[in-house]
């Protein structure tokens, strides 16, 4: 079998989300997932056709020009949660910009003006929930309470001062280490399937500082009531800024390396945690989904509801619609706000949502948009778009281009696939008359889109 080649490459253009590009000394593009514009990386040759060799990212040699921010986290180069946290943010927000704008010309769509990024009103501290696993740096090391470390399945990173979460989430992750490894309380391997601790969840709601925190075991029955119990009074005297107002505990017996629910229990205090946004109120339980940054959140919805130009007289129709937040920012203007969503504990969140802001001109359908659209008929002014990173399934995108609206406004988490469904609509006789991007997660790759589309009168 012939040993796949390794290259020295030197990154000279990025690709959105995540995929670099770069020359072999022969003058072959080489094209892989990682790494930072102007960098310097060894990478391993996976699979080659005439134009291209696919390969795999293995390691950072020389640092880029741009990446000059000092106050960088410590785990930078090992955790892999944030790319650019050694870019000037000034520098990130340039090539998120410059990433999305090649993404629009690759695909030959024409946009009116030009496109406009919106930084976030925090680059720091803004994440409202984080997800922490149990295990070791190296076999046999003490219990870390932590991330995965990148390209490394086993390895956990111990993440400490990590600069895009709130304090309260640091204090508490490392409280929570500490208690654990201070009683030598085992965790869970993933080759033997055995030890009992597996993951910790925080989630912290800025506005209102209320914090959820949600403790992964597996059902092994040494972790009795009194041990729940002293593990909740000790979470109470953790000193923070936001005040922990529930506490449950989740057992996951499943060999995945992931949070599966197979029981949940109320350990301590309510249900759930109430977040502000727009003016209305939102209950957050453990696992429904809820914008992880709610400062850049606030600014993409107020964008929406601007370009939407929603009045009284107005129908509106939210298609992956959540947990109803845009749904309900929209019903607090418009005559009628309809939402569908397949997720059905999401769907029960967004009605108990809409009861707690009064809103009842609002209506909530559980089901696939595929199925769903057909009961809602096709006579409404506005469209909502937010679908999942998939982008939108063809044959429901066929049904929405059916709808009689003359405005649609598409909200994305993945520009590439928004690209891919700009296409059809414009083919249906639409222009895009606004396209802005909004920088949702500071110091990762990602960014959210928007887009207002309407038909073309002629």
């Amino acid at each position: 079998m012939r040993k796949k080649e390794i290259k020295e490459i030197k990154i000279e253009n990025m690709k959105y989300p995540n995929i670099s590009q770069g020359y072999d000394e022969n003058g072959r593009l080489y094209e892989f997932k990682g790494g930072v514009l102007g960098q310097r990386v060894r990478v391993k040759a996976q699979k080659k056709n005439k134009i291209r060799v696919k390969a795999k990212y293995l390691e950072l040699l020389e640092h880029s020009y741009l990446e000059n921010n000092t106050s960088h986290c410590p785990n930078t180069d090992i955790c892999g949660g944030c790319a650019y946290q050694k870019l000037a943010y000034e520098t990130e927000l340039m090539v998120k910009s410059m990433m999305v704008k090649d993404l629009i010309r690759e695909n030959d769509i024409d946009i009116e003006g030009d496109i406009r990024i919106n930084q976030a009103p925090k680059n720091s501290g803004y994440r409202n929930k984080m997800e922490y696993t149990f295990g070791d740096r190296v076999k046999g090391g003490e219990l870390i309470l932590g991330l995965h470390r990148q390209n490394r399945f086993y390895e956990i990173v111990n993440p400490i001062d990590c600069n895009i979460i709130d304090e309260d989430f640091n204090t508490i992750r490392s409280e929570v280490q500490k208690y654990f490894r201070e009683r030598k309380t085992s965790f869970y391997h993933k080759n033997t399937h055995e030890g009992l601790l597996r993951h910790l969840i925080i989630r912290k709601a800025h506005y209102t500082g209320e914090i959820m925190v949600v403790l992964v075991t597996n059902s092994d029955e040494s972790f009795d009531e009194i041990r729940k119990k002293l593990f909740v009074n000790f979470l109470l005297d953790i000193k923070t800024k936001g005040q922990i107002v529930s506490v449950f505990h989740v057992i996951n017996d499943s060999v995945a390396d992931a949070v599966v629910v197979e029981d949940i229990k109320l350990l301590y205090g309510k249900e759930y945690i109430t977040e502000l946004m727009l003016d209305l109120k939102f209950n957050i339980s453990p696992f429904s989904f809820f914008q992880p940054n709610v400062y850049t959140a606030q600014k993409l919805y107020q964008k929406a509801f601007d370009l939407a130009g929603v009045d009284e007289s107005m129908d509106v129709l939210d298609l992956y619609s959540g947990t109803g937040t845009i749904t309900q920012v929209m019903a607090s203007k418009a005559k009628s706000a309809t939402g569908i969503e397949i997720v059905n504990e999401a769907v029960d969140k967004a009605w108990e949502n809409a009861k707690l802001n009064g809103i009842d001109n609002i209506n909530f359908l559980c089901g696939d948009v595929l199925e769903e659209i057909e009961k809602v008929g096709d006579q409404f002014d506005l469209v909502v778009l937010d679908p999942p990173r998939a982008g939108i399934n063809p044959k429901a995108l066929e049904k929405i281009l059916k709808i009689q609206a003359n405005k649609f406004v598409y909200i994305s988490c993945n520009p590439k696939t928004q690209m891919e469904n700009l296409k059809d609509f414009i083919k249906a006789g639409f222009e895009i008359k606004d396209f802005e991007i909004f920088d949702q997660f500071p110091r990762s790759r990602h960014v959210e889109t928007i887009a207002l589309l309407t038909r073309d009168e002629k």
